[in-house]
């Protein structure tokens, strides 16, 4: 009985130990002190001394940017897009005949389902493929196909002429802005 006495007051003594430090803890600053008992500063304060000490150039600020950052890759992979926006929104202009059946922008493919152009009498469906973010002819690949089966090179290559001259244009109307 002593000993467990012994032990539950070591441990009373211990948490109020712990909690006089004023670590931030639950009641020491975190959900309900609004600052530092230790040193009686309110969050404000500590933020305009920190302010004070990276402006003073004694800390580092974790918001600023050197010419080093350009050579390092800090973005996360997984939220970066690497295609062209003109070559994909000029994909789905001149395609607008054909409906959308998919569209993944991280991997640059637009899958188009089956339609007939106006003025034709063919029923055609494509798979884009916007594999670059340059906007030149090799980050563009196009497949079309007819109910009847695949179509020469050369209906392809009219498209991606066709898509490449709208991206084109797309870029000049926004760089006039």
């Amino acid at each position: 009985m002593m000993m467990r006495l012994a032990k539950v007051a070591g441990l009373g003594a211990t948490l109020a130990l712990l909690a006089g430090c004023g670590g931030g803890g639950m009641f020491g600053g975190g959900l309900f002190g609004g600052g530092d008992r230790a040193t009686g500063q309110s969050v404000e304060q500590q933020q305009a001394q920190q302010q004070s000490l990276i402006d003073d150039g004694l800390i580092a600020d974790p918001n600023r940017e050197t010419i080093f950052d350009l050579f390092t890759n800090a973005e996360d992979p997984n939220n970066t897009v690497e295609v062209n926006r003109y070559l994909w929104n000029a994909s789905l202009e001149v395609l607008n005949f054909m409906p959308v059946e998919a569209a993944d922008p991280f991997s640059g493919i637009i899958q188009f389902g089956y339609g007939t152009p106006p003025g034709g009498g063919t029923a055609y469906r494509a798979t884009v493929y916007v594999q670059d973010p340059a906007l030149e002819a090799r980050s563009l690949r196009v497949a079309v196909q007819s109910r009847g089966g695949a179509v020469s090179r050369d209906v392809a290559r009219q498209i991606e002429d066709a898509i490449l001259t709208r991206a084109r244009q797309i870029r000049i109307r926004d760089s006039n802005l």
